[in-house]
């Protein structure tokens, strides 16, 4: 299993980092197979497996359930567990006990929070106070949705490429260990790499960052209207229907059960 230690080794080393979102036990067993670095359980999973509009309505005990699921896939993994929308927000003594509970309850190696407000370092500091490594996350961060106005690729302009590559500094000097990048322009994320001790991870942040994370539903094929960033490998969503409508087909027209597929009653003994 990975460490923290060992993921700023590959880092320095120029070693990508490979980087899931996954939310259950079969995927993150599926994960541990295929070899991949780290496993994020993100609050993503209220859009992609409980069908919110958003990751907003996404609580702590929802990421409980899929860490520990994910957990029993991926005993060998390191996982972070996303802290979502207002489990660090109010006030610090509540913050450390969500993160906590994600590391005690939920089996994950770390936690990742959003943005990087004054706020946010404290909360950061306030968890690496009490030994739990914190991810953090810039850019186009979901669950500030309603104050960016959308989905939009963030800093752009001067000003906020310059806000963004502060923010990541302060994000490092306050004790984060890594660092999601998300939906800026590659320029920006290969400068916050090279300006920065701590390994970047990037989802649509370019070619140049530390490592790579794609959700598993949208590179599988899984989800509609991916964004640019995604690249599948496969298309599941044309593919699981077919299969279940043959199954369907094969029900209705008395092809399944199969031989194959009954059992054959005991034999007396004499």
């Amino acid at each position: 299993m990975h460490t923290i230690r060992t993921l700023r080794k590959m880092k320095e080393e120029g070693r990508k980092i490979v980087m899931i979102t996954a939310y259950d036990y079969p995927s993150g067993r599926f994960l541990e197979q295929a070899g991949v670095d780290v496993i994020l359980v993100g609050d993503s999973l209220g859009m992609v497996v409980l069908g919110y509009k958003d990751t907003l309505q996404v609580k702590v005990e929802d990421i409980l359930h899929h860490t520990r699921a994910v957990r029993r896939g991926a005993a060998d993994t390191f996982i972070i567990a996303d802290m979502p929308y207002l489990s660090y927000h109010l006030n610090l003594e509540q913050t450390r006990l969500n993160a906590a509970r994600l590391i005690v309850e939920g089996g994950a190696n770390a936690v990742k929070l959003e943005g990087g407000k004054p706020t946010r370092l404290e909360a950061i500091r306030a968890i690496t106070e009490i030994e739990i490594p914190v991810v953090a996350h810039l850019g186009l961060t979901p669950q500030s949705i309603n104050s960016m106005g959308g989905y939009l690729v963030q800093g752009k302009s001067k000003a906020d490429h310059d806000t963004i590559l502060d923010q990541a500094k302060a994000i490092e000097q306050a004790g984060a260990s890594l660092l999601v990048l998300e939906g800026i322009p590659e320029k920006l994320g290969d400068q916050i790499t090279r300006e920065l001790v701590i390994p970047t991870v990037g989802i649509g942040a370019g070619r140049l960052t530390d490592g790579q994370v794609l959700v598993y539903n949208d590179l599988l094929g899984m989800s509609e209207n991916l964004p640019r960033f995604v690249r599948s490998y496969d298309d599941l969503k044309t593919r699981i229907p077919d299969k279940l409508t043959s199954f369907c087909r094969d029900v209705r027209e008395g092809r399944f059960p199969g031989e194959e597929n009954v059992y054959s009653p005991c034999l007396k003994q004499s």
